[in-house]
């Protein structure tokens, strides 16, 4: 076992989620997940298991340690000096380790948290090792414990919003008429992999009525003189995602589309106004919805309002109707009204905003 002094920058948010394995009644928590773990030790590995210990009454700081193999155990210990980091020797599984060290420790387990989302064989190995035990899923505590952002995970996410909005730019001056969507795809990437770190998700790439298909995968459509182009994308920077949809009109739109697009703008802009602390997500997307369907869209509009951005593209809050999560400064949501005629047009104009004390701040910079 190796470990050292050191500052966790995660600590507040390890803290807290040590506090609720111990309100849960819970023995000991592991967690699997890439972005969980980031977000819980700032350490980057995708074989690992963060052991996490409830936070007694009588503890200075939270209990835990990292177990990982032979590869990733000297970053664990440049990165993370703090962690008391243990290899996983070939042939072992994460299950047998941990509870090898529970035991030595004397640490008596009844009830284990594990996320939801690992995978069957984990889960077989966990229920394995630990045959008498109860397992409780906490993925969804750890998800909302992500909702928060810290200061510099709001500063890095702003950043990859403006590379993002930086990349639009570049890469419009690059588009011409003639090519498919795939081609205008490979711009944009190409952007993303010159100046970031690769797409945060699949690029969505829509000429004329393919945009009608929400996440419309990008094929060899040819995008036309006239035609209105939907594009949907988000770099990846420094860990965190970008996310930001615009639509390209031609000149002479004809009435129908920009009827369409005034209605989903509006939405847009309402909707952001609205914006702030204390409002529920499901709230949010009423703003939204609500002009939508007065226009008599309704129907048209299927998706949530928006979701929160972070280490993952899709991260809680989610601004979907009747959703009871109350937005708290820190939070990030996307505000991404859209109108879907199958066959005819789709229309979504998307914006990155953070709940303030305030209101909002809306990250996304590009010409609507």
């Amino acid at each position: 076992m190796e470990g050292g002094e050191g500052l966790n920058p995660r600590a507040e948010r390890l803290a807290t989620f040590a506090k609720v394995l111990r309100r849960r009644r819970l023995d000991v928590a592991l967690v699997f997940g890439e972005a969980n773990i980031r977000s819980l030790c700032d350490v980057v590995c995708d074989n690992g298991c963060l052991v996490v210990l409830p936070l007694s009454s009588r503890a200075a700081e939270t209990s835990c340690f990292f177990v990982t193999d032979f590869r990733y155990v000297p970053m664990v210990h440049r990165v993370a000096p703090w962690l008391k980091t243990i290899e996983l020797r070939r042939g072992e599984t994460f299950a047998e380790v941990v509870k090898g060290i529970l035991a030595r420790r004397r640490i008596k387990v009844a009830r284990v948290g594990y996320e939801g989302a690992i995978s069957a064989t984990r889960y077989l190995q966990l229920k394995k090792a630990f045959p008498q035990v109860r397992m409780a899923d906490v993925g969804d505590d750890i998800l909302s414990l992500r909702a928060v952002k810290s200061v510099d995970e709001i500063t890095r996410i702003a950043a990859a919003e403006a590379l993002n909005d930086e990349i639009w730019i570049r890469s419009r001056k690059d588009f011409k008429v003639g090519m498919t969507e795939k081609d205008l795809q490979r711009v944009i990437r190409a952007w993303m992999n010159a100046l970031g770190d690769g797409e945060a998700f699949e690029t969505i790439v829509c000429a004329g009525a393919n945009a009608a298909e929400c996440h419309h995968v990008p094929d060899d459509t040819v995008w036309r003189k006239g035609e209105p182009l939907l594009v949907d994308m988000g770099v990846k920077l420094d860990g965190v995602c970008s996310d930001m949809t615009r639509c390209l009109m031609p000149r002479n739109a004809d009435v129908e589309y920009m009827k369409v697009y005034d209605v989903v703008l509006s939405a847009n802009r309402a909707a952001i106004a609205a914006a702030k602390p204390g409002m529920t997500a499901g709230a949010l997307d009423k703003v939204a919805r609500d002009i939508i369907t007065k226009a008599g869209y309704g129907k048209a509009f299927g998706h949530s309002l928006g979701h929160g951005v972070g280490y993952e593209i899709h991260e809680l809050p989610t601004a979907r109707p009747k959703d009871d999560t109350v937005l708290e400064p820190g939070m990030l949501v996307t505000i991404e009204p859209g109108i879907y005629l199958e066959g005819r047009l789709g229309v979504r104009i998307e914006d990155l905003v953070l709940i303030t004390t305030t209101g909002c701040e809306v990250l996304s910079q590009s010409r609507k």
